[in-house]
C-alpha cells in the first residue's frame, strides 16, 4: 500500500496540502472551512451562524485538526483514481466532509461539549447520511469512500490511513460489558461489511465486502465471509507505520485501546 505521508506525495500534492494549512490558519481561511462544515445543516440562518462559529472554535484551539484533515485530502488524491484535481474532494466528497464533520464534534466532546457535540453529528448524519458518534477515535489520512450508510458508533477507535467504503457499520455488538471494535491502521474495509465487538482489526487487514467480523483478525489477513474466516495472511508483515499528527488523544499515544 502506498503511503500517504508527505515523502511519497508529488511536489503538486506538498504544495496543495502547504497552502491548505496556510489558509487554515488565518480567520479568513478558518471561517471557510467552518463555513463548508455548517453550510449543509438544515434550519434558519441563526443556526447555521451557531454551527460555523462551532466549527471556527474547534480549528482555532486545535490546530491538530486542520492537520489530520490535510492528511485526509492527500490520502483521497492517492487512492481515488477518479480524481484529477484536489478541488473535487475538497468541495463535495461527502464522506471528507462528514470526516470533518467528525472532527468539529469529536472536539466539543473532548471540551464537555457534549449536547453540541450529539446536535452537531445528529444533523451531520440528517444531511450526508453518515453517522459517526462524537467519542469514536480516528487517525489521519482516513478516507469515507462513497460514505453512503456508513456507521461508525460509540468508543470505536480507528487508525491511520484506513479506506471505509459505503454501508459499513462499525459498533458494539449484544454481549455485556460493552465494548468497541479497534481498527489499526492501513485497513481496508469493503462495502456492506459489519465489524462488531470487542475486537481488534490488525494493521494493514483487508475486510472483503459484506463480511461480518466478530473476532479479531490479525495484521495483514484478509477476512471475508458471513461468518467472516481468515485467508491470505502474511509471514511477516511491513516496516512500522509512520507518524501522523492525529487530533485524539488516544492516538497521540499512540494507542489503540479504548
Amino acid at each position: 500500500m502506498v503511503s500517504c505521508s508527505s515523502s511519497f506525495l508529488s511536489p503538486t500534492l506538498r504544495a496543495a496540502g502547504s497552502t491548505r494549512s496556510t489558509c487554515a490558519n488565518d480567520e479568513s481561511g478558518l471561517r471557510a472551512r467552518a463555513g463548508r462544515h455548517s453550510s449543509g445543516v438544515p434550519g434558519s440562518n441563526a443556526e447555521r451562524a451557531r454551527f460555523t462559529a462551532l466549527s471556527r472554535n474547534a480549528f482555532r484551539d486545535e490546530p491538530d485538526l486542520i492537520a489530520a484533515a490535510v492528511f485526509d485530502l492527500r490520502c483521497i488524491a492517492l487512492r481515488d483514481p477518479a480524481i484529477t484535481s484536489l478541488l473535487p474532494p475538497l468541495l463535495h466528497y461527502k464522506g471528507d466532509v462528514a470526516l470533518q464533520a467528525w472532527r468539529v464534534s469529536n472536539w466539543l466532546w473532548r471540551h464537555d461539549h457534549r449536547d453540541a457535540a450529539l446536535l452537531f453529528q445528529n444533523e451531520a448524519s440528517n444531511v450526508l447520511q453518515v453517522s459517526i458518534h462524537p467519542s469514536a477515535t480516528f487517525g489521519s489520512g482516513v478516507y469515507l469512500d462513497h460514505a453512503t450508510g456508513i456507521v461508525v458508533g460509540a468508543n470505536v477507535v480507528i487508525g491511520n490511513e484506513v479506506t471505509i467504503l459505503q454501508n459499513v457499520s462499525i459498533g458494539r455488538d449484544s454481549e455485556l460489558p460493552a465494548r468497541s471494535p479497534r481498527i489499526g491502521s492501513a485497513v481496508y474495509i469493503g462495502a456492506g461489511a459489519s465489524i462488531l465487538g470487542d475486537i481488534s482489526i490488525g494493521d494493514f487487514a483487508k475486510i472483503g465486502a459484506g463480511a461480518v467480523v466478530t473476532s479479531d483478525v490479525p495484521g495483514g489477513c484478509t477476512a471475508v465471509g458471513n461468518p467472516a474466516r481468515l485467508t491470505n495472511c502474511p509471514e511477516t508483515l511491513p516496516a512500522a507505520f509512520p507518524q501522523y499528527p492525529a487530533a485524539s488523544p488516544e492516538l497521540r499515544r499512540g494507542s489503540l485501546a479504548p
